[in-house]
C-alpha cells in the first residue's frame, strides 16, 4: 500500500506461526498496514482470521512457546517495537500502547480492589506517589462513569458493562498514544455496547489517541472507525477508508460479509451467506485463500499470491476479478 508520512504505526510484513507438536499454524502472513495518529483502524474478519494475533504481536504478549514472530517489523514513531528488549517493551506496554481485552470478566483480577487494579498502572508508568496514583484513578473511574465511591469493591460486585468500563480506564490510565480493542464490546446487551463505544469515542478523541478495534461487527465498525481492514486467513484482503469499503466493497469474501446484513428496506426471508468454513491454518490452500469459497474462482486463482491492486483513494484490494484496468501494487 501507499506511502503515507503522517503515520505514526507502521506494520510490515508481519509473519506469525504457532507451532503445535509436528504441525504449524500459520497465524498472520505478512500483514501490512499503517495508522496515522488519532485514526481509528478496524481489524474485520471471522474468527480465527488472525486479528487478535495481531494486535497481541504489536503488545508483545504472545505466548512464547508457541508463537513465534517469522518475520516483519512493527514501528512506533519510527522505532521497531520488535526489535526492544523486554525492559524497554515493558515502559512501551500502558504508557505508550495499552489493550482492552475481549472478556471483562477474566482481564480484572478477582481479588483486588477495582481502584486499585487502575492505580497500580498509573504508578508503574508515571512514578507517582501512591496518594496521587489513588486520586488519578478515582478520576479515572469518573471518567468512564463511575463514581468514585465504589473506588474500593471487588471485579463482583460490578455488571459486564461496568467491568468493561473498569478495563477502559486502565486501558486508558496513562494516556496511550496507541489503544488496541479486542472485541470490546462483545460480551455486553447492545443497550451497553452503545454507550460504551461512544464512551471510547468520545475519550479517544479527547485524547488524541489512535485505535485499532477488532471486530467482525460491521455495525460497530461504522459506528467508530475512520479506515477498515477485512483479514482473512493471516492475510489483508481489502483495505481502505470506511466509506470506500462500505460504498465499494470489491473482494468476494467482503461482499459476502455485507450481504450477510439484514437490509430493513427489503423485505428478505433469508440472508446471504458464505459458503463453506475458514481454511485450517495448518494447510492453508495455495494461491487465494478465498478460492475453495468463492463462487468466482478460476485455476488462476489457485496458483499464485494475489498481489494488492490499487482501487482508487486508500481502496486496495486483493482479487484477480476486479478487472485489467486496476493499478497494480507491490502489498505493503
Amino acid at each position: 500500500m501507499e506511502e503515507n508520512n503522517n503515520v505514526f504505526l507502521e506494520v510490515k510484513d508481519l509473519t506469525v506461526e504457532y507451532t503445535s507438536g509436528d504441525e504449524v499454524v500459520h497465524a498472520v502472513n505478512q500483514v501490512s498496514f499503517s495508522l496515522e495518529k488519532g485514526k481509528t483502524l478496524a481489524l474485520v474478519g471471522e474468527t480465527g482470521a488472525g486479528k487478535t494475533t495481531i494486535a497481541k504481536t504489536i503488545m508483545r504478549i504472545l505466548p512464547d512457546p508457541p508463537a513465534k514472530v517469522r518475520g516483519g517489523s512493527i514501528f512506533l514513531n519510527g522505532k521497531d517495537l520488535l526489535q526492544l528488549s523486554e525492559n524497554e517493551m515493558r515502559k512501551v506496554r500502558g504508557g505508550n500502547i495499552s489493550m482492552v481485552f475481549q472478556d471483562p470478566m477474566t482481564a480484572l483480577n478477582p481479588v483486588m480492589k477495582v481502584g486499585n487494579q487502575i492505580a497500580e498502572v498509573i504508578k508503574v508508568h508515571n512514578g507517582i506517589s501512591k496518594k496521587e496514583a489513588a486520586e488519578r484513578a478515582g478520576q479515572m473511574l469518573e471518567m468512564v462513569g463511575i463514581t468514585k465511591e465504589r473506588y474500593n469493591e471487588y471485579p463482583h460486585q460490578f455488571s459486564g458493562g461496568m467491568k468493561q468500563r473498569v478495563i477502559i480506564a486502565i486501558a486508558l490510565a496513562c494516556s496511550p498514544e496507541l489503544l488496541l480493542a479486542d472485541e470490546p464490546t462483545t460480551a455486553l446487551d447492545v443497550t451497553i455496547q452503545a454507550q460504551v463505544l461512544e464512551m471510547m469515542n468520545e475519550l479517544r478523541q479527547k485524547q488524541n489517541t489512535s485505535m485499532i478495534i477488532i471486530t467482525h461487527d460491521l455495525g460497530v465498525v461504522a459506528r467508530v472507525s475512520d479506515d477498515v481492514a477485512i483479514v482473512y486467513a493471516g492475510e489483508i484482503i481489502e483495505y481502505g477508508s470506511k466509506r470506500e469499503i462500505f460504498e465499494n466493497p470489491v473482494h468476494p469474501y467482503t461482499i459476502g460479509l455485507f450481504g450477510a446484513i439484514p437490509d430493513l428496506k427489503l423485505d428478505t426471508r433469508r440472508l446471504a451467506n458464505i459458503e463453506g468454513l475458514p481454511p485450517d491454518p495448518t494447510h492453508l490452500p495455495s494461491g487465494c485463500r478465498f478460492h475453495p469459497r468463492c463462487p468466482y474462482a478460476t485455476e488462476a486463482c489457485k496458483k499464485d499470491k494475489i498481489p494488492m491492486q490499487k482501487i482508487g483513494g486508500k481502496h486496495f484490494c486483493s482479487c484477480i476479478h476486479m478487472g485489467a484496468s486496476k493499478e497494480e501494487v507491490p502489498n505493503g
